[in-house]
């Protein structure tokens, strides 16, 4: 084995290893990505929840001044979709 065998082997030993190592980054980084894609939706989810509520307040105060005509279809509507969103 000469000299120029030894430093191809060594080179394409070197360049797997890179090749792997590109890889498994490539990987950890999609996995880092996923997790802040969950906790992302998460807290989406949390805002959602408190503007439901939020709203459903507003139509129920709205309703007690005596506005009903939408004001009503609106807050079942809201009502209803929230209770088959819970049955999920």
């Amino acid at each position: 084995m000469n000299i120029i065998e030894i430093i191809k082997i060594t080179a394409e030993l070197l360049s797997a290893v890179a090749v792997i190592g590109g890889v498994v980054f490539a990987c950890y980084r999609w996995f880092l990505k996923q997790k802040k894609q969950d906790d992302d939706i998460k807290q989406i989810k949390e805002e959602n929840t408190l503007i439901c509520f939020g709203l459903q307040a507003c139509l129920d105060g709205l309703q007690q001044l005596g506005a009903n005509h939408s004001v009503t279809t609106a807050k079942e509507k809201l009502e209803k979709h929230l209770n088959q969103w819970a049955h999920k």
